[in-house]
């Protein structure tokens, strides 16, 4: 007997976006990206955004239900974008493991400067807005944080095992502390217009963290 085949189940769930579709998202979490790094949520204008992404306002209601589901699927977005820059530099072989994290700074610094230092970092930017932001937002820029010290903590226990930092230090708690004022530092560095505060940060936390020879 000829063999037959039955009809692959359907699965359950939204079904896959067509390209045009797809697209129209991708253009709205661009626009949407660049928007909020440079204003915040508070100030965000949809119109502004739909205009910038060539989308209409339909179109964006089609995608995102909400101005809180935006902004949700933009913290995610933008999180892992920023984790790839972050893998770039702390994943260079060529380099020992604190020069990644100066090569990460440096990273940034162009960034912040091919944008005359209008943009910030979306996460930083939220932070400073989370008590007027949708309820669900600290737990997800939190958990964002989380994964960029996680891969930074990373680093440095790489740097211990090099010998750049002495082994009694804690990397997690350094990764923590370097997030803590890598953060500040960006807001700083859009506020002065220039790069000086990121510079002075990370000259800083690496005098911090280096290993120092016995007298």
């Amino acid at each position: 007997m000829p063999m037959t085949t039955s009809p692959a189940p359907r699965r359950r769930g939204r079904p896959p976006l067509e390209p045009a579709d797809q697209a129209a998202r991708q253009a709205l979490i661009r626009a949407g990206l660049r928007h909020l790094t440079e204003f915040g949520y508070g100030a965000a204008a949809l119109d502004q955004i739909l205009a910038a992404a060539g989308v209409t306002k339909g179109s964006f209601y089609h995608h995102f239900p909400s101005k809180a589901a935006f902004g949700a699927a933009l913290i995610e977005a933008y999180g892992a974008y920023f984790r790839s820059l972050l893998a770039r530099s702390l994943e260079r072989g060529d380099l020992l493991p604190l020069d990644r994290l100066a090569a990460f700074a440096a990273e940034v610094e162009a960034g912040m400067a091919a944008h005359d230092y209008r943009r910030g970092c979306l996460v930083g930017n939220l932070g400073q807005e989370v008590t007027a932001l949708p309820g669900d937002f600290r737990e997800r820029l939190q958990a964002v944080l989380a994964l960029w010290q996680q891969d930074t903590a990373r680093c440095l226990r790489a740097a211990q095992e090099a010998g750049q930092i002495d082994p009694c230090e804690d990397p997690e708690a350094l990764a923590a502390l370097f997030w803590i004022g890598w953060e500040g530092a960006v807001m700083r560095a859009r506020l002065d217009h220039g790069p000086a505060p990121l510079r002075l940060f990370i000259a800083a936390f690496l005098r911090l963290v280096t290993r120092k020879e016995p007298s």
